[in-house]
C-alpha cells in the first residue's frame, strides 16, 4: 500500500493547472451525484465529551463512495481539534484510504491530516461560483482556518480578484490569515471587518467557513445579487446562516438535500427543503432564477468529492 504524506500532496496540489484541474473534477462529482451514479453513505459523526457528558468542540466525520463501475472505493475520515492550537498541534486530523473495487485490498494511505477534505471542499464552492457565472472582484470570507485561506486561493483560480475581506473572532487569528493572504496572493487587497453585518459592504460573493452554532449572517446589509456559499454547517447543530436569509433566496442549492437537511443550514429551515435544487441537478439542467435576488448554497461535503480527489492523486502519484 502506498502510503503519500500531507507534504507530499500539499506539493502534488499546489500548481495553478492542478487547481483548475481539481476544480473541474468536483464539477464531475457533483453531476455524477446528480444522475445517482455513486453509492454514498450518509456521514458517521463521532463528538467528544467529558466525563460529565459536557460536549466539547473536537469532532470527528466519517465518509465513504464508490462509483458503480469504477475501479475504487474510499473511506476518509478526517477531524477538528481546536485545542490543539494551544498545544501547538494541527487542529486538523484525518486520512484517506482508496481501495480496489475488485479485491478490497487497499491501495493508498493519504496521510493528510485533513488536507484533502479542506481543498476539496473549497474546490467545489469554487466549481458552483463557477456554475453560477459569477464575475466577481471581491470576495469576503467569515472565518480565519486553512478553509479560508483555501477558499481564497481557489476562487482566485476562477475570478479576477482584486479584494478579499475577512471576519473572524479572534482579532489574532484574523492577522494571521490576513498576513498569509496577502502572501498567496499577491496584488489582492486584504482587508477585515469587525462585524459580519459589514462583510456585503464590498463583497457581493460570501463564502462562510466557521464551526459555528449559533447564525452569524442574515439577509440585511447584503447588495442585491449577493451569492453565499455556506461550507461551515456540516453537523448536527452547526448554523452560519439565520433561517430569514435561507428563506428569502431567491435560488437555494444544496450539495445533497438529504445531507443538507439533517447536517447543514436546511436542518434550520425546514420548510425551504423542497425547493432546494442539488448543485449537481443545477449544473446539468440550469433554471431561470431572479437574478437581483440573493442565493445561497448549502455544502454538507460529499464522499463522492473525497473519491474523485482520492482518485486524482492516487493517479497523480504512480
Amino acid at each position: 500500500m502506498k502510503v503519500i504524506s500531507k507534504a507530499q500532496l500539499e506539493a502534488m496540489l499546489d500548481p495553478q493547472e492542478v487547481i483548475a484541474e481539481v476544480i473541474a473534477l468536483m464539477r464531475e462529482a457533483l453531476i455524477a451525484h446528480a444522475r445517482g451514479e455513486c453509492d454514498m453513505p450518509m456521514p458517521m459523526h463521532l463528538t467528544f465529551r467529558d466525563s460529565n457528558g459536557a460536549e466539547g468542540d473536537a469532532e470527528v466525520h466519517v465518509k465513504s463512495s464508490y462509483r458503480r463501475g469504477g475501479k475504487y472505493f474510499v473511506l476518509k475520515m478526517a477531524g477538528t481539534f481546536p485545542a490543539n492550537r494551544d498545544k501547538g498541534l494541527s487542529t486538523g486530523c484525518g486520512m484517506m484510504v482508496l481501495c480496489s473495487a475488485e479485491t478490497g485490498e487497499p491501495l493508498a494511505l493519504f496521510d493528510d491530516q485533513g488536507y484533502l477534505t479542506d481543498y476539496r471542499t473549497a474546490a467545489v464552492a469554487a466549481a458552483v461560483a463557477r456554475a453560477l457565472g459569477r464575475e466577481d472582484q471581491a470576495l469576503g470570507i467569515l472565518g480565519t482556518g486553512i478553509q479560508a485561506r483555501l477558499q481564497a486561493r481557489l476562487h482566485a483560480a476562477v475570478l479576477d480578484l482584486k479584494k478579499i475581506v475577512i471576519w473572524g473572532r479572534t482579532s489574532t487569528h484574523v492577522a494571521e490569515c490576513a498576513f498569509d493572504l496577502g502572501d498567496t496572493l499577491p496584488g489582492v487587497e486584504i482587508g477585515t471587518v469587525a462585524q459580519t453585518g459589514e462583510i456585503g459592504k464590498d463583497c457581493k460573493l460570501i463564502v462562510t467557513c466557521t464551526g459555528s452554532r449559533s447564525p452569524l449572517l442574515m439577509a440585511g446589509g447584503l447588495q442585491p445579487g449577493t451569492h453565499i456559499s455556506a461550507v461551515g454547517s456540516d453537523s448536527t447543530g452547526k448554523q452560519e446562516l439565520y433561517p430569514g436569509l435561507v428563506r428569502r433566496a431567491a435560488l437555494l442549492l444544496a450539495d445533497s438535500r438529504a445531507q443538507c437537511e439533517k447536517l447543514g443550514e436546511l436542518q434550520h429551515s425546514p420548510t425551504e427543503h423542497d425547493r432546494a435544487i442539488e448543485a449537481g441537478d443545477f449544473m446539468l439542467a440550469p433554471p431561470d432564477w431572479e437574478r437581483t435576488g440573493i442565493t445561497v448554497c448549502d455544502f454538507t461535503g460529499l464522499g463522492v468529492e473525497d473519491l474523485y480527489i482520492a482518485e486524482y492523486c492516487y493517479q497523480k502519484s504512480q
